[in-house]
């Protein structure tokens, strides 16, 4: 167990937290580089699209800088912790993993540093890290004994392979072990892992569970990506897509996530997503309606159009529940959609246009779940958080590196 920090090594810490800022993404780019060179087979760890687009490194130096400037007060950075530690084990990162990581980093800021990197300021940070280690191992380690009997990866078979509309197919997974699948959450995600012959290396990606639990398969939803921020398709999504059929096998970690709906509560709440954000709050809906829950559920959807539009079935008969509620925003509706029986909205989801009785916001206990690109949750919290809603009852699902 890692030896508490000093006072004289949290103001070190603390004081140099604007150089890191100034620094942090030549920190973490040279860390990374130099870890996976030294390490390559940490890559079946990492997700290369992030690497290729830049997207890892920038998080890590945000994450770095929050730590610097938090230090004294780790409390404020508990959500993120939290975020993180399940997606470590989610790719099952394990207690030794960290010495290796420790290593790199502090080698890649002392070099960036340079001379700037005094003996004291690197004492002070190979605390810190030790520190900040120990935290995450000692949290993963709870989800892993709350895992039980499912560490690790686990081999599935695909059972069947449903089009949910253009861009979207949802994967029925079953156990190839027959062995009874644990419950999870509704709103929490899988990792799933296959090997990617042109990079020659396996590669994980996390995907929202898009069915209720209780089922002897696992239900994802998969958007096949373009990769147009980094020009480079989505590697595991157009492999899932055009590649992998009924009875191929894939690999799973056991579900996790820390953006979850408690069903046995009764509070209202409001789903609020955008595109393949859909998928964790059909998790939600349909877990709600198999309790036979008196929740009130609001549902709000935006999707491009028509056909891109995934579970229009289920949201038409979730309507029929006197207890849920769905609009729907379409930014470019066909010609054969009609207004106020396609959908609700012409444009992109404007909560503006959302009456109060269906966003609930004059009822204290609500909470709001939000999934969708980034841009899309940081502005809906902001929209909500300006109209008095605590931000401790606005939930965003945040996958890869975000924040």
């Amino acid at each position: 167990m890692a030896t508490p920090l000093t006072p004289a090594q949290i103001a070190i810490v603390k004081a140099t937290a604007p150089a890191l800022k100034e620094h942090g993404e030549t920190i973490t780019s040279l860390f990374y580089r130099n870890l996976l060179d030294a390490n390559p087979g940490l890559r079946n760890v990492f997700n290369e699209a992030n690497q290729i687009g830049g997207a890892q490194p920038r998080a890590l130096a945000g994450a770095v800088f929050a730590y610097a400037t938090y230090v004294d007060d780790l409390a404020k950075l508990g959500a993120a912790v939290e975020r993180i530690a399940h997606k470590h084990v989610s790719l099952n990162v394990q207690p030794e993993h960290y010495p290796i990581v420790g290593k790199f980093l502090l080698e890649a800021v002392a070099t960036v540093l340079g001379d700037a990197c005094t003996p004291d300021i690197a004492d002070a940070w190979t605390a810190a890290y030790a520190c900040l280690a120990d935290i995450f191992i000692n949290r993963e380690q709870q989800l892993y004994v709350a895992f039980e009997n499912w560490t690790g990866w686990r081999r599935f078979k695909i059972q069947k392979k449903v089009s949910e509309s253009r861009e979207i197919t949802s994967f029925y997974l079953a156990p190839e072990d027959g062995i009874a699948l644990p419950k999870y959450l509704p709103g929490q995600y899988i990792s799933l892992q296959l090997y990617i012959p042109q990079l020659g290396l396996r590669q994980p990606r996390q995907y929202s569970l898009s069915d209720a639990p209780g089922n002897d398969y696992y239900r994802i939803s998969v958007k096949r990506e373009t990769g147009k921020q980094i020009d480079m398709q989505g590697l595991i999504s157009n492999m899932l897509h055009d590649e992998l059929n009924e009875g191929d096998v894939i690999e799973l970690t056991h579900p996790t996530g820390e953006f979850f709906v408690p069903i046995e509560e009764e509070t209202p709440i409001v789903l609020i997503s955008a595109g393949v954000g859909i998928t964790p709050m059909i998790s939600i809906l349909n877990s709600t309606i198999a309790a036979a829950s008196s929740r009130r559920v609001s549902f709000i959807h935006g999707a491009h159009c028509s056909e891109f539009r995934a579970f229009t079935d289920t949201l038409k008969h979730a309507s029929d529940n006197p207890n849920i509620q769905t609009v729907t925003f379409l930014s470019m509706p066909n010609d054969n959609d009609v207004e106020g029986v396609d959908y609700d909205f012409e444009g992109r989801v404007n909560l503006d246009k959302i009456s109060p009785d269906r966003l609930f916001n004059n009822e204290p206990t609500t909470h709001y779940y939000v999934c969708g690109p980034t841009s899309f949750m940081t502005d809906v919290r902001q929209y909500l958080c300006e109209r008095g809603v605590s931000q401790d009852r606005v939930h965003l699902e945040i996958f890869g590196v975000g924040n």
